[in-house]
């Protein structure tokens, strides 16, 4: 298992964990590019008290590694949380040596080892519109000099992380503004337009009345497409405006039901007449 040549911790600047390497020529390029594969394994490792069918599920599929949550993770039970996505970030100090070997030895370093320290694509639906990248099981990986750090100070604009471009501070190299929050923004923007594209689209397919030029309802909508109203819901190009007077206009074509007699008064009934069917014989 790799072992950090020098673990940093610095909560107060905002760093709480940050794995160091110094290198003075001694290894070369293969070498630290197993090193950081090495790092990035062991950030994926489970914890030994992880349960049975987390490490059974694991050991069926690797890829179901990526969606165990970093709580479950050997490296939580020996690393403080980083505050950030990504495993423990990785520092490579580069001592007594000339810029240009630093620049291949970086070189090597950001080919060889993209599968480590670059973040992946977000699985999204929308993709064009979701630019953010997925920095949960990458090593955040940065590279400086050790003159640099002499001259500067760790908290100067000397750190480059890999994959990036110029030289940054040492919290902004480790903070991904390309990660979750951008993800959240993007995709949250993406949804909306998404829902407004599909209401356009419900709106251009809205039926119209074939009497009176009006747009149906949506309860009228409804009415004359779900299966279980349209039965009875009449002319089912009719708006419901005109379905209701197609209704009224029905009820007062039909016939009235005949009347019963009303009963006549007992004061009208004539005399000596029986009531009922039970009576005195003479």
């Amino acid at each position: 298992m790799q072992r950090a040549g020098l673990v940093v911790r610095a909560s107060a600047a905002g760093v709480p964990v940050l794995l160091l390497e110094t290198d003075r020529r001694t290894e070369d390029a293969p070498d630290l590019v197993a090193k950081l594969r090495r790092y990035g394994e062991r950030g994926r490792l489970l914890a030994k008290d992880a349960d049975k069918h987390t490490v059974d599920l694991v050991r069926s599929r690797p890829d179901a590694l990526d969606h165990v949550g970093h709580e479950r993770r050997l490296r939580r039970r020996v690393y403080p949380p980083t505050g950030r996505e990504g495993l423990v970030p990785l520092a490579f100090v580069f001592a007594d040596t000339t810029e240009a070997k630093v620049a291949n030895t970086v070189a090597v370093l950001e080919q060889a080892g993209r599968r480590y320290w670059a973040p992946r694509r977000y699985d999204t639906l929308c993709p064009k519109a979701v630019t953010a990248r997925d920095h949960r099981q990458a090593v955040p990986a940065i590279v400086t000099t050790l003159e640099q750090l002499q001259q500067h100070g760790a908290g100067a604009a000397v750190w480059r992380r890999l994959g990036r471009t110029g030289k940054q501070t040492l919290t902004a190299a480790l903070d991904n503004p390309d990660g979750e929050a951008l993800y959240r923004r993007q995709y949250a923007r993406a949804d909306e337009e998404d829902k407004r594209r599909r209401a356009a689209q419900r709106e251009a397919q809205r039926p119209v009345c074939k009497r009176c030029g009006r747009t149906f309802t949506d309860q009228r909508w409804d009415e004359t497409t779900v299966h279980r109203t349209a039965w009875s819901a009449g002319d089912l190009s009719a708006c419901g405006d005109c379905h209701a007077d197609d209704v009224t206009r029905a009820a007062a074509a039909r016939p009235q039901a005949a009347t019963p007699p009303e009963p006549e008064p007992e004061d009208d009934r004539e005399p000596g007449r029986v009531r009922g069917w039970l009576r005195r014989r003479p």
